[in-house]
């Protein structure tokens, strides 16, 4: 299918990779449905060498039986290759992902191999894997900076072992957008069975151009791109999925491709990833951003009344964007709160949204109107998504002299065990509150930033609260959201916690295994 390019979504892995964007097992697999629903051909759900927790999650999703390939990514090591075997043993479909690095700062600096070595690592690893996968991608690891010949020598060496998809990222986002383009025309040209293979392109935003590039890549031949929801990632990013599939929608006229994306699940998919990391979407963000179709100025104000076509390229519909927001309350029924469910785009189970319906009325009891954010926030709340939980907490505020001091009570459960109180004081409630979680962390934890936000309109409207910390050397964000700003506050310091504890799982056998390819 040469004019089919393949969606390969990296959100799970390179996505999840994110300072602040790590995922737990429940978020995780809402994520893969999302994919699945948006009809993205490949979801790379994660790295299963590098803990157990990777392991667990990307068998999990595998378990799933979603119809897209779910794929797990190893390095050249047979343990690496085993663990994806191993959790992809039950998936539909599965496939190998194996990298090393070529260029020659990675190969004098970090593998401190030669060109031949490497090439025999990744011809020996290809043909060990295709004992458990018949499809297997191969990346040459900072490949924009590697030397064109040696590509060619280490792509048809890797053609010639059995490898299925050719990976070409450009690592730390270095090349542009006429440097890709020639780079994969010398490769498609100089490959010997280059029409057999698919060439993939993994760009990175460090200047800006992850999305460019990946459009320059496909010029050149490339039939893959990989890329995450919201363009989340290391450092700057990954390419934005939503910016390259509106733009070979959009510019059909141009690029005369076409991909496997249901592109009126877009904006709900940006909102479920958004809302599960806690990374917010810029308001001005291209396609899903609050503003992508806003119009202010009084002349494109006119101009859209009179034809749209005058100042917007794309319809709101076309991307999922809702023409309403339906606003629900307490004597809205269930078919009302699914049928919003399913236009926000979660994917929810019978017994799972007989949960959310209860804790729906519950809310709708508490504020007088119910927005889609409520909703949301409903469905991705964060207080029951790991070991600890959070049944009530007490806040006593003292003024003695001219200090203000307060003392927070926590009654919290971990997995399911009895209730215990922990209490804490500090110069406020959330300073209180954060002492007393020091108290059942065995490691420095810092705070870096708080923010409070309104999660929907009205003067009764829930609170969002987002907490950006350390603890020890790892760093993580947690989000609540409650009437309450305080009790908001607390979740998001179990959330924290809880992530914490799924990260404390994690043994790293090498530093940075977690591989920005």
């Amino acid at each position: 299918m040469a004019d089919y390019v393949h969606i390969f979504d990296t959100t799970l892995r390179d996505g999840e990779q994110s300072p602040g964007c790590s995922m737990n097992m429940q978020e995780k697999l809402q994520v893969a449905r999302t994919l699945e629903d948006l009809g993205v051909d490949v979801i790379e759900a994660g790295f299963p060498a590098a803990s157990d927790g990777d392991f667990e999650s990307v068998k999990a999703v595998g378990e799933l039986g979603l119809n897209a390939t779910i794929c797990g990514l190893s390095r050249t090591r047979r343990g690496d290759i085993d663990a994806v075997a191993r959790a992809l043993e039950t998936a539909n479909k599965g496939r190998l992902h194996i990298f090393i690095a070529t260029s020659p700062i990675h190969r004098e600096f970090k593998l401190k191999m030669s060109k031949q070595q490497i090439i025999d690592e990744a011809t020996g690893a290809i043909e060990y894997g295709l004992q458990f996968f018949d499809d297997v991608e191969i990346t040459a690891e900072d490949a924009g900076r590697t030397e064109m010949d040696y590509l060619v020598e280490y792509f048809q060496a890797t053609i010639d072992a059995g490898a299925r998809v050719l990976n070409v990222p450009d690592t730390v986002g270095y090349v542009t957008p006429s440097e890709i383009r020639q780079q994969y025309q010398h490769l498609s040209d100089h490959l010997v069975k280059a029409d057999s293979v698919i060439l993939s392109c993994h760009c990175h935003n460090d200047l800006g151009l992850a999305v460019a590039n990946s459009l320059g890549a496909i010029e050149g031949g490339a039939r893959q791109v990989e890329c995450t929801i919201n363009g989340i990632g290391e450092r700057a990013g990954n390419c934005s999925l939503e910016e390259v599939v509106m733009a070979l929608r959009t510019r059909h006229d141009r690029y005369k491709l076409r991909t496997g994306i249901d592109t009126t699940k877009l904006y709900p998919a940006s909102r479920v990833v958004s809302a599960v990391t806690g990374s917010s979407v810029q308001p001005n963000k291209a396609i899903v951003g609050r503003n992508a179709f806003a119009h202010e100025a009084g002349i494109h104000q006119d101009g859209i009344l009179k034809h749209a076509e005058t100042y917007e390229i794309m319809r709101p519909e076309t991307v999922g964007v809702p023409e309403n927001t339906l606003v629900l309350g307490k004597h809205s029924g269930r078919h009302a709160f699914n049928n919003r469910l399913e236009i926000l785009g979660f994917s929810i189970g019978k017994e799972e949204m007989e949960q959310l319906f209860v804790r729906f009325k519950q809310l709708a009891d508490r504020k007088k109107s119910v927005y889609d954010e409520d909703i949301e926030a409903l469905v991705l709340g964060t207080q029951h998504s790991g070991p600890w939980h959070l049944d009530a907490i007490s806040i006593h505020t003292e003024v003695e002299q001219s200090d203000q001091c307060a003392e927070a009570s926590l009654k919290m459960r971990f997995d399911g065990g009895a209730p215990r109180i922990y209490s804490g004081r500090g110069d406020g409630p959330v300073n209180a509150i954060v002492n007393a979680i020091r108290k059942i962390i065995d490691d420095e934890l810092h705070v870096e930033e708080f923010q409070v936000s309104a999660v929907s309109s009205g003067s009764d409207a829930q609170g969002r609260a987002t907490v950006r910390a350390t603890i020890g050397p790892s760093r993580y964000q947690g989000t609540g959201v409650s009437t309450d700003i305080v009790e908001a506050s607390a979740q998001a310091m179990v959330s924290i916690m809880n992530r914490h504890h799924q990260h404390q799982g994690k043994e790293i056998s090498e530093s940075r295994i977690t591989a920005a390819i």
